[in-house]
C-alpha cells in the first residue's frame, strides 16, 4: 500500500519567518506604529494601495474604487504598562494599558520605550524568605505593589536614561515553537490575526484572484482598550460586510470552565461564535463554506457583546453584517499565549474561501 503524503502547507516557511519578527516587535496600546511599519511593508506585494488614520489603524485595499466593500480585521495592539511614578529611589510604579496580567508580572523583563530609546528593565520581587513569616499570609501581587527597576537608584539616574511619567513598558518575552506544532508568545492576542489576514492577502495575489468588490484588510489600533480603532475605522469605510478574526480561550485549559467558556481546544480549527453582533446569514454563509471545503470548525455563544472588534464594525453606520473567525488561545495575556499552526491555516483557508464565495449579490438581508 502507497503511504499517504502529506497536504502541502498554504503557509510557507517565509510566512513565519515575518511572524516571528513581528510578535517580537512592541506595540502597545496607543503606540502601534512600529508594528503597523512592520505589516505593511510585508504587504506591500499584496495590496493596490495603503492608507492610515489619524491614530494609526493601518489599511491595506485590493481592487479599489468598487461600491460594495469588505473588510477583513484584526488588532494591532498588545497589551502594556504605563510609567505612573518614579520614586526617589528610582523605582517605577505602575498603571495597566489594556487588560495586562499583575500577577504574572514579578521577575517579568521589560523594555521601557522612553525618549531616548528603550531601556531594560525588570518587575523586582522581594526574596521568598522575606515575604513568609510564621503568623504572616504571603504578600500577593497587585498593581500597587508591583515596581520596575532599571539598574537607577535615584530619580535623577532614572530621567537620564529618557524614562518619564507616561512612557510605555512591555514584555520582552518573543516567539518560540514547541513541540507537536505549538508556539508561543506574548501578543498572539491579537498579532496571529494581523498575520493571518496578511496571509490571505498573499494568497489571493499568487492564486491570481479578481475580486467582485473592494477589499479593505484592516489592522485595527486600541483593541485592548474598548474596540476604539475599530470604531473609527468603521465609519470611515463604511463596508458593506465586515470578517473580524481574534483570539478565544482554549477552554481545555486548567482552571478555564467549560460551563462558562464553552468548549473550544487548539488544533481542532477555528472558532465561529453565536450572539447579536454576529449576523446570522452572514454566519450561515461561513458555516456553508467551512463544510464545502472540509475546514473543521468550532462553536461558542458570545451572549450580549462579543469583546472584539466585530461589535463595532456590526454597529457602526446603518449596521455592517459582521462575522467573528477565532483561533483558540492558551494562556491569554500571559507572556506565554500559546496556539497551534493547525489552526492558522484553517483560519487562513476559511478566510480565503469565504472571500471568494461572497459577492455583491449575496442575499443576507432578514427579511
Amino acid at each position: 500500500m502507497a503511504k499517504a503524503t502529506k497536504s502541502k502547507s498554504i503557509l510557507p516557511p517565509a510566512s513565519f519567518q515575518f511572524l516571528e519578527k513581528y510578535i517580537n516587535n512592541a506595540s502597545p496600546t496607543g503606540f502601534e506604529t512600529p508594528g503597523q511599519k512592520l505589516w505593511m511593508e510585508h504587504l506591500k506585494p499584496y495590496a493596490d494601495e495603503f492608507f492610515t488614520d489619524p491614530y494609526g489603524t493601518a489599511v491595506a485595499v485590493i481592487n479599489p474604487g468598487n461600491p460594495f466593500k469588505v473588510v477583513i480585521e484584526a488588532h494591532a495592539d498588545e497589551i502594556s504598562w504605563f510609567v505612573n511614578y518614579i520614586s526617589p529611589e528610582g523605582l517605577l510604579y505602575l498603571k495597566r494599558n489594556g487588560g495586562v496580567d499583575h500577577q504574572v508580572a514579578p521577575s517579568k523583563r521589560v523594555m521601557i520605550h522612553g525618549k531616548k530609546g528603550p531601556v531594560k528593565a525588570v518587575f523586582g520581587w522581594p526574596a521568598i524568605h522575606t515575604r513568609i513569616g510564621a503568623a504572616e499570609k504571603e504578600t500577593q501581587p497587585k498593581v500597587e505593589n508591583l515596581f520596575l527597576d532599571c539598574g537607577a537608584r535615584n530619580k535623577k539616574e532614572v530621567e537620564a536614561l529618557g524614562i518619564h511619567v507616561g512612557a510605555v513598558a512591555t514584555y520582552i518575552d518573543g516567539y518560540e515553537e514547541l513541540a507537536h506544532d505549538f508556539l508561543i508568545g506574548r501578543a498572539f492576542d491579537n498579532r496571529i490575526g494581523g498575520f493571518m489576514i496578511a496571509e490571505v492577502a498573499r494568497l489571493l495575489k499568487e492564486n491570481k484572484k479578481k475580486l467582485p468588490y473592494t477589499l479593505y484588510i484592516v489592522n485595527a489600533v486600541q483593541e485592548e482598550i474598548g474596540l476604539r480603532g475599530a470604531e473609527m475605522i468603521a465609519r470611515r469605510i463604511k463596508p458593506n460586510v465586515a470578517i473580524i478574526t481574534d483570539v478565544t480561550h482554549d477552554s481545555t485549559t486548567p482552571m478555564i470552565n467549560k460551563m462558562i467558556e464553552g468548549d473550544c481546544v487548539c488544533g481542532k480549527g477555528p472558532v465561529l461564535s453565536f450572539g447579536p453582533a454576529v449576523h446570522n446569514k452572514l454566519l450561515g454563509l461561513v458555516q456553508d463554506v467551512a463544510a464545502k471545503n472540509k475546514i473543521e470548525v468550532q462553536l461558542r455563544a458570545a451572549s450580549r457583546s462579543t469583546g472584539t472588534d466585530t461589535d463595532s464594525f456590526a454597529y457602526a453606520n446603518d449596521g455592517c453584517p459582521s462575522v467573528l473567525i477565532s483561533i483558540p488561545l492558551r494562556y491569554m495575556h500571559t507572556t506565554v499565549e500559546m496556539l497551534h499552526k493547525r489552526d492558522i491555516e484553517l483560519t487562513v483557508k476559511l478566510m480565503y474561501e469565504t472571500l471568494l464565495a461572497l459577492t455583491p449579490k449575496t442575499n443576507l438581508s432578514y427579511f
